[in-house]
């Protein structure tokens, strides 16, 4: 089955091209359209209200734009938003949710941490995931202030390793193994991360898990495009300098508002 649409992938912002380059990198054959909503960043603080309206409009816009399949590369608006997205629309929807499950069960010393929103932590799909998993001690921490620096460039900044550090220490003090990163951006993070984390801690996102299944999606449901190259297409409604700067400027990026 071909089908040379586009795939539809949106965020908060420019932390959903963590999930989109895992993707790119899988199936670089596969037109794709990125939409960061960073206008409306950081999804993680608003009301589940709020965040299902923004979804929608996310996904209306990528309909327009006629996308085959659409991925929530966004742990809140996945964890809040994508049931609601599924009742609604007639496409398919590939989510990202903290991956504890893996973490869980690889954990030798029975205690793992979770870095997310707090949209994420507070969710009802993230608490039902969690309680599968009761012989495990989740230690959650709330990223406060983490995608803001990072959506106003201040990636490697002094403040971001201060945060991080206030964040990871606890989590070091009780013995986690494994690190569960629950928000698309945070990946951009781990080489700060790892210089906080003792060696014997992995890290853990969901990229790759997420490129894996958009791929059994398209076997299954939707087709593949047989295209031999294609050129990705970046939407922003805000300052697009972040947004390029993240992409190594490789690619060009529209400013639009939607």
């Amino acid at each position: 089955m071909t089908n040379n649409n586009p795939i539809g992938v949106f965020d908060s912002g420019i932390g959903g091209t963590s999930i989109w380059n895992a993707i790119h990198e899988l199936l670089p054959n596969e037109k794709t359209i990125y939409l960061a909503d960073s206008k409306n960043a950081p999804y993680g603080q608003k009301s589940k209200e709020e965040i299902v309206a923004l979804s929608k409009k996310n996904v209306d816009f990528l309909i327009e734009n006629n996308c085959k399949l659409i991925v929530v590369a966004c742990n809140t608006a996945t964890t809040n938003a994508i049931q609601e997205l599924r009742a609604n629309y007639d496409i398919p929807f590939i989510g990202i949710e903290p991956a504890i499950k893996p973490a869980a069960h690889n954990s030798k010393t029975q205690v793992i941490g979770i870095l997310a929103t707090k949209g994420t932590l507070n969710s009802e799909l993230f608490n039902k995931t969690a309680e599968m998993f009761h012989d495990t001690k989740i230690i959650e921490q709330v990223g406060y202030g983490l995608v803001q620096l990072i959506e106003d460039g201040n990636l490697n900044s002094p403040e971001m390793t201060q945060l991080l550090e206030s964040y990871l220490q606890p989590m070091i003090d009780a013995n986690i193994d494994y690190l569960v990163l629950g928000c698309s951006h945070y990946p951009y993070l781990i080489p700060q991360i790892q210089k906080i984390l003792p060696e014997h801690i992995q890290i853990i996102d969901s990229g790759e898990a997420v490129a894996r299944q958009t791929k059994n999606i398209l076997r299954e449901k939707v087709g593949f495009s047989d295209a031999e190259k294609s050129e990705p297409v970046f939407y922003v409604n805000s300052n697009p300098f972040v947004l390029k700067s993240i992409l190594n400027n490789k690619y060009d990026v529209i400013q639009k508002e939607f």
